[in-house]
């Protein structure tokens, strides 16, 4: 339920509505807007006396949210969701970004040259994993401590703010600790305990879409996050499982608009694990921002060949150089612009 004021409401009148949700033994979430504030009940709102609620002074309305994904709904907040993951990294908005790294932290000498590459080529933050889920018991599983504290000494070197995945509860301590957003995997998309885990942490949350998830599923694992108290959460497309083996995944462009005509949450794409082909990554890139995307998540990797995972989606540096020049001209044409390089 969603109880929207009057523009002329006053403080007064706001706590009221706010006093009254409680009494009723549910919890008021105020949403301050540029014309009006809007009051959001957490709760069952099946059990509300929502006509007293409707009656109080400075009240316009009371909206019932049809979505099952209540505070990811447009019908709960109509603006755009703008996160700012770092000083001067906002995800959202007119600004697209671009957040680019190896898949894994391999070695400090690997992690800084990606970061000074992609830092040089106009990226806006270092992604790359310290924690890794792998099909395989035997692949590599990421350095785990080791490589959030190199992730640290790069954003140190480089001024980019840092995106690495947590696989457990455990572990997202540890990424709150050592990065600025926790990105929780495909494999994880529906791991509802450490959905909400990361919502009380508090920090950005990049939610990428599950391997088979409807974009249904997608949202309402959102959900998780957001009712925890957490706003500050970034969709991502990655590509769905498909009975076509051309290419790893199936890159679902479409789920960016529609995502973003029922949730005001910014989305990215991440074109490298929605192809695993490094030929596929730079085209569907482009064609990703082209379709309205918030930003991409590129790998990149100095030597690819030598990569000791996802070596065959990532680009090399000058490719990577390449694409986001062409990217600043997509985004023009569409009347947005990439975002400035952060200050270091």
């Amino acid at each position: 339920m969603l109880v929207v004021m009057q523009p002329n409401a006053s403080a007064a009148d706001i706590d009221k509505v706010c006093d009254e949700i409680v009494r009723q033994g549910f919890k008021p979430l105020p949403m301050p807007g540029a014309v009006r504030t809007a009051i959001g009940l957490l709760g069952d709102d099946a059990q509300v006396d929502w006509s007293y609620i409707e009656g109080l002074p400075g009240v316009a309305n009371v909206l019932i949210v049809q979505k099952p994904y209540r505070q990811a709904s447009r019908e709960w907040k109509n603006e755009n969701t703008i996160v700012e993951i770092a000083p001067g990294v906002r995800v959202g908005g007119s600004d697209v970004v671009v957040f680019a790294g190896p898949c894994s932290v391999e070695s400090e000498a690997q992690i800084l040259a990606s970061a000074h590459a992609v830092r040089n080529a106009g990226a806006h933050a270092l992604r790359g994993g310290a924690f890794k889920p792998r099909s395989s018991p035997y692949a590599f599983q990421g350095l785990g401590l080791e490589g959030l504290k190199l992730l640290a000494l790069a954003r140190n070197e480089t001024g980019l703010a840092i995106v690495t995945e947590a696989m457990d509860e455990r572990g997202a301590d540890l990424v709150a600790e050592y990065a600025d957003c926790i990105q929780i995997g495909a494999r994880n998309m529906q791991n509802y305990s450490l959905l909400r885990h990361v919502g009380k942490l508090g920090k950005p949350v990049l939610l990428k879409r599950g391997m088979a998830a409807t974009i249904n599923d997608l949202l309402l694992s959102a959900e998780y996050v957001l009712s925890e108290g957490n706003p500050n959460v970034i969709l991502c497309e990655r590509g769905v499982r498909t009975f076509d083996s051309a290419t790893r995944n199936l890159f679902d462009l479409t789920a960016i608009p529609v995502v973003q005509k029922l949730s005001h949450l910014p989305i990215m794409a991440d074109p490298s694990h929605g192809t695993g082909l490094r030929d596929k990554v730079t085209p569907m890139a482009r064609a990703a921002v082209a379709a309205g995307a918030d930003g991409i998540l590129v790998e990149v990797h100095p030597t690819p060949d030598k990569a000791l995972s996802d070596g065959a989606q990532s680009l090399y540096p000058e490719q990577f150089t390449e694409l986001v020049r062409q990217l600043r001209l997509i985004a023009g044409a569409i009347d947005r612009q990439l975002a400035p390089t952060p200050v270091r």
